[in-house]
């Protein structure tokens, strides 16, 4: 069985780039990207694409990541808001702050479980491995410093309390004002402008950490990546996350009002 999986994988290997690799997934039963790119990486034999450049990447990311640490989570200076600057760059920098340090934690657990399951398959003879071996003992030291991560709450944590916490507010706002007409309109426009502020923080905050990040660490993380070969894709950061929790937070926010404005014509 191991020879015949040998011979099929080296014949994928050969065919990778012809109309023939089609013929060779179907005789190991795969169909599709995935399992195309399943049988690529099965179908590597050398550890490491670049063995002569490891050195050079690793150190590349590490210095990237040690900029992003220290720079990543610094309060953004580009926000221009008037008076109430002091108050949304402080909301804004929470959001920063948790993003690019989960991202950190994230970068630094995927680089060195990428060396210890490459070491494991590596030839004890192949120069390679003790590179890997040194880098991922490099990576392993330096985790202890970036554990002062600060994260708050996970992403859908955080947009179910904005959610609930506005709705208990608008709660309270509509009990406050007696249940008169003009009362529930002012919680529900109230609410709605609650809801498009902290839309606008975490928008804001996902934006400059995603930038942070793509200037600092993508492209070493992303040569890294290459230099080692056949391991699937560098991780990525959750600012993505982060901005559709903003952007369904402003659709609630849209809703509320032309909601609000029927049931108060509706009830009262």
């Amino acid at each position: 069985m191991l020879d015949e999986l040998g011979q099929h994988l080296e014949q994928f290997r050969l065919l990778a780039r012809e109309d023939g690799a089609d013929r060779v997934l179907a005789e190991l039963g795969g169909s599709g990207k995935v399992e195309h790119e399943i049988l690529v990486e099965l179908a590597t034999t050398q550890p490491v694409a670049h063995p002569e450049r490891l050195v050079e990447a690793h150190g590349l990311a590490m210095h990237a990541l040690e900029v992003l640490a220290r720079n990543g989570t610094k309060p953004p200076s580009q926000l221009r808001l008037g008076r109430i600057t002091p108050v949304a760059r402080p909301a804004v920098q929470q959001v920063i702050r948790y993003i690019v340090r989960q991202h950190q934690t994230h970068v630094l657990n995927a680089i060195r479980d990428l060396y210890s399951r490459r070491v494991a398959w590596t030839p004890p003879g192949d120069p390679s491995r003790m590179a890997m071996v040194r880098a991922r003992l490099d990576v392993e030291r330096a985790s202890a410093t970036y554990k002062n991560n600060g994260a708050g709450v996970p992403t859908f944590l955080a947009g179910g309390a904005a959610v609930s916490s506005i709705a208990q507010a608008a709660r309270s706002a509509g009990s406050a004002a007696g249940g008169s007409r003009a009362g529930v309109v002012v919680a529900v426009v109230a609410s709605s402008l609650l809801l498009a502020a902290v839309s606008w923080v975490i928008l804001q905050g996902a934006a400059i950490a995603r930038r942070r990040i793509r200037l600092t660490i993508d492209r070493p993380l992303a040569a890294l990546w290459e230099t080692v070969g056949a391991c699937g894709h560098p991780p990525k950061d959750t600012a993505g996350t982060f901005a559709m929790v903003a952007i369904t937070l402003t659709a609630v926010g849209w809703l509320l009002i032309p909601l609000g404005v029927f049931l108060v014509l509706a009830v009262f």
